[in-house]
């Protein structure tokens, strides 16, 4: 948004908005580097929502955190549009980029969905309940106020073991922080060795296994209806696989 603002006030034709860490000079073209300013951002979201409603705010950022290639060009579009217009522009499925847009709202919207039901915590010896994902959306944003209402009471971290950071809730303050790890491990951290786990975690994890084996009935095993639930990327965060 800040990039965006820069784009009206130097009312400049923009080829592309690229974030710095993977930026990379053009023979033919020059660089503006955009600093990030809350307040020129808040006019631009400003603006939108005199437009399209106090919901485009969250709605860019569930697509800006999709974080695929060229989605930052597609918001640029989308703004332009919607600056020109009195109307929700979102609901112009003829143009080609809102539709873009759209999809990748709605796969946002399924990848969060899943991690409600698949991110499992396992508890560790110093009474932490942690979790490791690695969606292939950035969702981790998105998961805080889900998890914080489901259990406000334990202390947690989901882990992003793609993007190395975490969300960390604190049971006491009711408040949740992106943390980082100082390890130099992280990079190679895909789940908690059983050194890390608390000794009844693994208790349980035993007595679930067990259980899921017993009311399992090989006979009615579909697994195409079964992948169609539970896809098989999502395997890796599930005990009973």
């Amino acid at each position: 948004m800040s990039a965006i603002f820069e784009r009206y006030r130097l009312k400049a034709e923009v080829e592309d908005i690229v974030a710095e860490d993977i930026f990379q000079q053009q023979l033919f073209s020059e660089a503006t580097h955009v600093e990030t300013s809350t307040a020129h951002a808040k006019r631009v979201i400003t603006g939108l929502q005199k437009r399209a409603g106090k919901d485009i705010e969250k709605w860019l950022k569930r697509v800006f955190l999709t974080e695929q290639p060229g989605t930052e060009r597609l918001i640029l579009h989308y703004v332009e549009r919607q600056m020109e217009s009195t109307v929700d522009v979102r609901k112009d499925a003829g143009d080609l980029k809102i539709r873009k847009l759209l999809q990748l709202y709605q796969q946002m919207g399924r990848e969060v969905h899943r991690m409600h039901a698949f991110v499992r915590f396992q508890e560790t010896p110093d009474g932490m309940y942690v979790a490791l994902i690695n969606p292939d959306f950035n969702c981790l944003p998105l998961l805080g106020d889900h998890f914080a209402a489901r259990f406000p009471a334990m202390e947690w971290l989901i882990y992003d073991t793609k993007r190395h950071y975490g969300l960390h809730w604190d049971a006491a303050t009711k408040r949740s922080s992106f943390i980082t790890l100082t390890t130099n491990n992280d990079g190679n951290l895909r789940q908690l060795s059983a050194e890390m786990l608390a000794a009844t975690e693994t208790d349980y994890q035993e007595l679930w296994n067990i259980y899921f084996k017993a009311v399992d009935i090989p006979e009615r095993r579909n697994m195409k209806l079964h992948l169609q639930h539970v896809p098989k990327r999502y395997w890796k965060y599930l005990t009973e696989k």
